[in-house]
């Protein structure tokens, strides 16, 4: 298929293709790594529009770095056609896995909604709104890591939504927030819209309104609950997801890094919609008694002096008696009192 910058990057074989791009395997023979390169679709580069918004992605991708985002590596442009050099994300997208599986577990939607927040909060503390999070744009590797990736029609800061001249809007119809298809600022809770969405359709093997454009969505229903089209979606999962989808960007988790939270996981802050008594469990560990500790240290350390005495390379030691560790009124007095025995006799 050729190559680009010099030879450095051997194109192998188209992996997949869009309206706007393809991306295909190569080599990056300077590394000796496999790479996935997007390049414009050709006869697009005279399209200032089109060209703009995939310069645009390269710039923004590689201003992040982060494990849940697909990385940038380079960029160019090569007889008039840009490029992006990317990492290469063995595995399938969010859409492929619901077409092969069906509506996914709870927990897995959960697991792979945490991440997909943690990739979002990255790029939103950065400046960065996403405006197209589908499941197309989320990437799932062989080892379980779920990537965000296709900055292209990213915004610093709060753009303002893009028309096409087909009228449709720039990212997929289905999932944009409603604020953005009136034409207003897109902002963060615009990404969280969108993440929830996302969300329905792993819970449900169906996207929350099918629509492909502004027409199709104006005139769509409300939409149903997740437990209203299948059922084991557990109650605080629905929630969450419902409050994504409000309308009402206030109403939304305030961010990337709250909607995190309320998925909740086992390293998540408990949350409100969690009954007392597991909140209680949560955080009312019993803390380690400090005395108990100082014992197993002093019992670790005698024993330790004692193998030490009775063996050698060559003869047996002959054991002397160890004094006992003085008690201590205090938990501050057992320490020093540990520490001055411990000097004493394993020197």
């Amino acid at each position: 298929m050729g190559s680009l910058a010099d030879g450095r990057y051997v194109l192998e074989r188209r992996l997949g293709r869009g309206g706007m791009a393809e991306v295909v395997l190569a080599r990056d023979t300077t590394l000796d790594r496999p790479v996935a390169v997007k390049l414009l679709a050709e006869g697009a580069g005279g399209d200032p529009e089109l060209r703009e918004r995939f310069l645009r992605e390269g710039r923004f991708a590689a201003q992040l770095s982060h494990p849940n985002v697909v990385a940038v590596y380079d960029t160019g442009e090569e007889d008039g056609r840009p490029y992006i050099v990317m990492e290469l994300v063995e595995g399938a997208t969010l859409a492929e896995e619901v077409q092969r599986r069906g509506a996914l577990p709870a927990a897995e939607v959960v697991a792979l909604g945490r991440q997909a927040c943690a990739g979002l909060a990255h790029a939103h503390e950065r400046g960065l709104v996403h405006r197209d999070v589908k499941p197309q744009n989320l990437l799932l590797s062989g080892n379980g890591t779920l990537k965000v990736a296709d900055f292209g029609i990213a915004r610093a800061g709060s753009g303002s939504a893009t028309l096409t001249q087909a009228g449709t809007l720039l990212g997929t119809a289905a999932y944009m927030a409603p604020e953005v298809v009136r034409g207003e600022p897109a902002t963060a809770a615009a990404d969280v819209y969108s993440l929830g969405a996302v969300l329905y359709e792993l819970v449900t093997a169906s996207p929350p309104r099918r629509a492909a454009t502004i027409a199709d969505l104006a005139a769509d229903e409300p939409v149903l609950r997740p437990r209203e089209r299948v059922g084991g979606v557990p109650r605080e999962l629905e929630e969450t997801i419902m409050r994504c989808l409000d309308p009402d960007p206030a109403r939304r988790p305030a961010s990337a890094r709250d909607l995190a939270r309320e998925l909740g996981g086992p390293d998540a802050t408990p949350t409100l919609s969690q009954r007392p008594t597991e909140i209680a469990r949560t955080m009312r560990r019993p803390r380690p008694d400090r005395r108990l500790w100082l014992g197993a240290a002093a019992a670790a350390a005698a024993a330790a002096l004692a193998l030490a005495l009775t063996s050698g390379d060559d003869e047996p030691a002959t054991a002397t008696p160890i004094e006992p560790i003085p008690a201590g009124g205090t938990p501050a007095q057992d320490a020093r009192n540990l520490s001055k025995w411990l000097r004493r006799n394993a020197g």
